[in-house]
């Protein structure tokens, strides 16, 4: 195990095609953000035109991150493994987790290599805890654990948040979500937490379709994915309470207010293993 309070970035190389959208990018322009390129607010653009809720869809999808992660944290989980992080957005995940168990350990993981400019952001931790940034793709999930085992331990519990990310896992020969899904979750110990946000088409399925031809006509794969096949990708861990519902729905708080399921446009659940 590494030293227990070193903060350390990955030394790679940083080469970033800005002509190119990117979703991580395009997430980060929903938010408000300013780390983001003339592609990148272009089809962001296009997409707000099909799904003109994306803005409200990105903020919903925050709130539940943080609800699912301060929910966790409070059941005792000091461990965290997110998926698919993006451009840092504050509170991040490792600041809410932190702020219920400041010894907590949080591993972030992304492809795109504009994070790791914006590592600082993310490894900006407790003095106790520690904060990792692994660049990795979510279909590799073995270079992603051998490097997030540096911080964490996976013979403990951990949460794995996969927030936002895996409806851009099209299904085909050889790909699919579930399978990216079991990667990661078959060498979790048992009290671990998987956490899920993931687009639908059943609250509004044109715009939805709108929303998906924009990301494809981009060159990033999306794809809608119905309550019970969002729900089959926790396979048979326990779902917390309410289930998979719209995202604004789960446990919310006064941040979910006023959100509808059509603006939200996402489901989101929590389940435990054992």
């Amino acid at each position: 195990m590494a030293d227990e309070t070193a903060q350390q970035t990955p030394q790679i190389g940083i080469n970033l095609n800005i002509h190119q959208a990117h979703s991580a990018r395009m997430y980060d322009y929903y938010l408000g953000g300013v780390t983001n390129f003339p592609a990148d607010r272009e089809a962001a653009g296009r997409a707000l035109d099909a799904f003109p809720n994306a803005r409200l869809a990105a903020h919903a999808n925050r709130a539940f991150m943080r609800r699912a992660t301060r929910a966790i944290a409070e059941l005792g989980i000091d461990q965290f493994l997110d998926i698919g992080t993006g451009i840092p957005t504050s509170p991040n995940l490792h600041e809410v987790a932190q702020g219920v168990h400041a010894g907590a350990r949080v591993v972030y993981a992304d492809n795109d290599p504009i994070v790791l400019t914006h590592a600082e952001a993310l490894l900006d931790g407790t003095a106790q805890g520690r904060t990792d940034y692994v660049q990795g793709d979510i279909r590799d999930a073995r270079t992603i654990l051998e490097a997030a085992a540096q911080t964490l331990d996976l013979e403990r519990p951990i949460a794995l948040s996969m927030v936002a990310v895996l409806h851009f896992i099209a299904d085909r020969p050889g790909q699919n979500a579930a399978d990216v899904v079991d990667a990661f979750i078959s060498h979790l110990a048992p009290g671990s937490y998987l956490v899920i946000s993931h687009f639908t088409a059943d609250f509004d399925p044109e715009a939805t379709a709108r929303m998906e031809k924009v990301y494809r006509s981009s060159g990033t794969d999306l794809q809608a994915r119905t309550r019970e096949e969002v729900t089959a990708l926790f396979q048979d861990w326990r779902l917390l309470t309410p289930g998979v519902v719209a995202s604004p729905r789960w446990n919310p708080d006064a941040d979910a207010a006023g959100t509808t399921d059509a603006q939200a446009g996402c489901y989101a659940g929590v389940a435990r293993l054992g």
